[in-house]
């Protein structure tokens, strides 16, 4: 099944509006997998509509390490972090850049731009452009009937955390929409809202294949819950990792849930600094995609009632 773009009216940004996410985070290859980073590496996919003829730009907000929002680790800011952009041919349907798990490969495709960030304070809480990009450098995938872009951030040197965001965009200066495009990635690093009872969301897309799912989440720091909502579940639990722990947990997909996106919402309990990292396999333990911008939506439980009528005592029960 063929899955399209959610049309939005909102610039494409992750992390999204939607997600109530702080920022992505990649830290240095030289990094303690305690602070959240299962990989030092972050891979999107970058989805536009065949449809698109116009050049875009992959924008950076915050690239540099050493600013407000990254993490000190250690007496100085030591890291070095490489974001690339690929297309081509093998650039999204090689399966080792949809893995879960580091792979070789995984940088498969063409590269169409790169640059390196260190501590750099001219691009601290800035956005930084990446581009333009013809639509048609992506690699064409008759699944979404778009062109496939790969964007990577790699941690290659130190032990600090960069956070920062990105978006696409048809205006250099601004954050503007392309129409039906979105973002999407199959193992997110990321930092939480730094407050406590506020709710991050991942969104899965189940395809008409899955028949259960096993979620796995790292270093979750047990400060808080994770729960599915979908059309079939309202605030199912799921199993929780403590500190650099790794953590999954096995869930049946309902024939309704199918073709559908599922919210993974992730309740914070405290308040403090923390980053980690989720994915999401299938039977087949292959790699869900969770899209920045939902597809569909974001999905509505379907709260069903049976009523039955006792005829002898002429009463209602439900």
């Amino acid at each position: 099944m063929a899955i399209t773009a959610y049309v939005n009216l909102h610039a494409q940004i992750v992390p999204s509006p939607e997600e109530g996410i702080d920022f992505v985070t990649t830290f240095g290859s030289e990094a303690d997998s305690k602070f959240g980073d299962d990989d030092q590496l972050q891979i999107f996919f970058i989805l536009i509509p065949k449809a698109v003829n116009k050049p875009f730009y992959v924008r950076i907000f915050d690239p540099e390490i050493g600013g407000k929002n990254d993490l000190l680790v250690g007496p100085s800011f030591n890291t070095t972090t490489r974001f690339e952009v690929y297309g081509g041919f093998k650039a999204y349907s090689n399966p080792a850049a949809r893995s879960f798990v580091k792979k070789s490969g995984y940088d498969s495709g063409k590269i169409l731009n790169t640059v390196e960030f260190s501590e750099l304070n001219k691009y601290d809480e800035k956005w930084f452009n990446l581009g333009p990009f013809n639509p048609r450098e992506g690699e064409y995938v008759k699944e979404f009937d778009a062109y496939i872009f790969k964007f990577i951030a790699t941690g290659i040197s130190g032990d600090d955390g960069n956070t920062y965001r990105m978006s696409i965009s048809l205006d250099k200066d601004k954050n503007s929409a392309i129409l039906g495009a979105n973002i999407f990635t199959y193992n997110y690093t990321f930092r939480l809202k730094d407050k406590p009872f506020t709710v991050a969301h991942i969104y899965p897309f189940i395809d008409t294949k899955t028949k259960s799912i096993r979620q796995v989440n790292f270093d979750f720091d047990n400060e808080g819950e994770i729960k599915i909502y979908s059309r079939t579940k309202s605030g199912h639990k799921v199993a929780i990792s403590n500190d650099n722990e790794s953590v999954s947990s096995t869930h049946i997909i309902d024939k309704d849930e199918q073709g559908k996106t599922m919210d993974l919402q992730i309740v914070k309990n405290q308040s403090r600094i923390n980053d980690m990292s989720i994915y999401v396999l299938n039977q087949y333990n292959e790699a869900v995609p969770f899209f920045a911008i939902p597809i569909g939506g974001v999905p509505q439980y379907k709260f069903n009632v049976t009523i039955r009528y006792d005829y002898r005592n002429k009463k209602q029960s439900y």
